[in-house]
């Protein structure tokens, strides 16, 4: 916390976004208090440094995770009250962070659930960064469940233009960001990365988390509402581009273990 209040006395800041977070669904329940301490207690400091030192609009990027159990698609009015991970836990407790800000300090909060973002130089921990590695270099693909668990996609560059028009004054606002389209199978997914590459992949099935979702799928109408914005990229034709990034940037891609 002595640090970001550093950041904020030597800088002058109109809005904060707070995009920092230790994530990954199946990471966190192995170590749940290193997510508690990182996106509870960041998102506590960052909002207490926000009303010592003035700076009234905050930007909090928030998940889809919250919405298990929800029926589909995922309205931002939806109960999200039964979180399956200690990482959604964590995500609804900086939402209410933010929201209690709002309410005592007049705080200006866009609460942004993004779905499942994807693209060049993604994660390495998540599924698309792996899969595209492990059918490059002829590895078999370790996939967890039957393949047919599906996601709401959503193209980085999307989430990036949705996220820096969230700046604008909402009040208090949740807003999906997600790919607004039907959501992609993972079986999907591999389907295009094969035809991408030009090669055939070969999976190790592996028992299903209890912790992943089924299926995730974002209504984004709020989003076009409230910020005007849509989603401009298909599943399809972001998953040709990361596969084009990592044909670019081979050599690097080789040397990241995941």
């Amino acid at each position: 916390k002595r640090s970001l209040d550093k950041l904020f006395n030597l800088h002058k800041f109109d809005a904060v976004f707070n995009l920092a977070a230790r994530a990954g669904v199946r990471a966190s329940l192995e170590h749940p208090e290193l997510y508690q301490r990182t996106n509870v207690e960041g998102e506590r400091n960052v909002l207490d440094c926000q009303v010592k030192h003035g700076v009234t609009k905050h930007v909090l990027a928030s998940s889809s995770s919250l919405y298990a159990g929800c029926k589909m698609p995922f309205t931002e009015d939806l109960p999200v009250d039964h979180p399956q991970s200690p990482y959604a836990e964590t995500k609804k407790a900086a939402e209410l962070l933010a929201l209690e800000a709002h309410r005592k300090h007049g705080i200006d909060v866009s609460v942004l659930r993004y779905f499942t973002v994807f693209g060049p130089a993604g994660r390495p921990d998540m599924a698309p960064f792996r899969f595209i590695k492990w059918i490059d270099e002829g590895t078999p693909i370790t996939l967890f469940g039957d393949g047919h668990q599906a996601r709401d996609f959503t193209y980085v560059d999307d989430i990036a233009m949705g996220t820096v028009l969230a700046m604008m004054p909402v009040g208090y606002e949740v807003i999906n960001l997600g790919g607004g389209r039907n959501p992609t199978t993972l079986l999907q997914v591999i389907r295009i990365i094969e035809r991408a590459l030009g090669k055939k992949a070969r999976i190790s099935f592996q028992p299903a988390s209890a912790a992943d979702m089924k299926e995730t799928h974002a209504d984004v109408r709020k989003a076009k509402r409230l910020l005007g914005w849509s989603p401009a990229v298909s599943a399809e034709e972001g998953f040709k581009r990361t596969v084009a990034w990592h044909v670019e940037h081979h050599d690097l891609v080789k040397s990241i273990k995941v």
